[in-house]
């Protein structure tokens, strides 16, 4: 299924994007929001599939209408850095041994199309394209990749914007960089894991002002889908909602040759990861 919330932000409704992928249906009915709640609860999953197949749910009219990020209540955003071969490259980066953890605050989080604000003093916000897993099971101390992939959810696009000063330049952890108002669009569908049967075969693309930057595969992460998530959970307890980030391939600004191309108000950034549908976001001056 891919889910998806509609509406004025903090008043968004539940929906369901049909399987024509163009109609969206009104889940609102069914369950008040998508949530951890929901994403633990496999009843209420299961009536949303029968009335999905059944066609009974009512049809939303979206002309207009905001399309906000798929998951409301958020508990954490987890993320892993440098984990594609390809971005530790760029940045001359070594190889990690583990995976880099990091966390964004989850009000970072926006809708696919929300306006991304460029931070005051910033001359270097940067883009980066990532597959988010949704947990959908408590998970403590997994043992293997297998039951990791049990306990996810499903997958959505997720937009890591980053400022590189704040982030390495002025002193302490990564956090300065990566958790600025609007730094996390999230979206537009959280599509449910049995759609997406091998996280490692999926196309990550993004294009600034309709040039190409970024064009990658999940097959190119360092540590995959399943251990990144049997990882996490032996350093903090992952719970239903909860959002991982799963890094970004290379074609960041701050990779490329001086002088960088990094973001400022006016840019037009799309992004796409295979499957998972496609962001669009104006930036402009926080």
């Amino acid at each position: 299924m891919k889910l998806l919330r509609v509406g004025t932000a903090g008043a968004e409704r539940p929906a369901l994007l049909d399987g024509d992928g163009v109609t969206v249906r009104d889940l609102s009915a069914l369950v008040t929001d998508i949530d951890g709640d929901l994403l633990a609860d496999a009843a209420a999953l299961a009536r949303i599939g029968r009335a999905a197949r059944t066609g009974e749910l009512p049809v939303l009219d979206t002309a207009g209408l905001r399309i906000g990020p798929p998951l409301a209540r958020i508990g954490k955003v987890v993320c892993i850095g440098l984990n594609y071969h390809d971005h530790a490259a760029e940045t001359s980066a070594a190889t990690p041994a583990e995976p880099v953890v990091f966390l964004k605050a989850p009000d970072t989080v926006t809708g696919p199309y929300d306006t991304v604000l460029v931070p005051r003093g910033s001359t270097r916000t940067d883009w980066e394209v990532e597959l988010a897993v949704v947990v959908g099971r408590t998970a403590r101390y997994l043992e293997t990749q297998e039951e990791a992939l049990a306990h996810v959810a499903g997958y959505a696009v997720a937009h890591d914007v980053s400022e590189r000063e704040f982030q390495i330049e002025r002193g302490g952890t990564w956090d300065k960089g990566k958790n600025c108002e609007t730094f996390n669009p999230l979206g537009p569908w959280l599509v449910t894991a049995d759609e997406v049967p091998d996280p490692q075969a999926l196309s990550l693309r993004l294009w600034v002002n309709g040039e190409l930057k970024q064009h990658g595969s999940t097959a190119d992460q360092i540590f995959p889908v399943a251990e990144v998530v049997r990882y996490v959970s032996w350093f903090m307890t992952l719970y239903p909602g909860d959002v991982i980030n799963t890094g970004t391939p290379a074609g960041v600004a701050m990779g490329q040759p001086d002088p960088k191309p990094y973001l400022r108000a006016g840019d037009v950034v799309e992004l796409e990861v295979e499957g998972l549908g496609r962001q669009r976001q104006r930036l402009a001056d926080a």
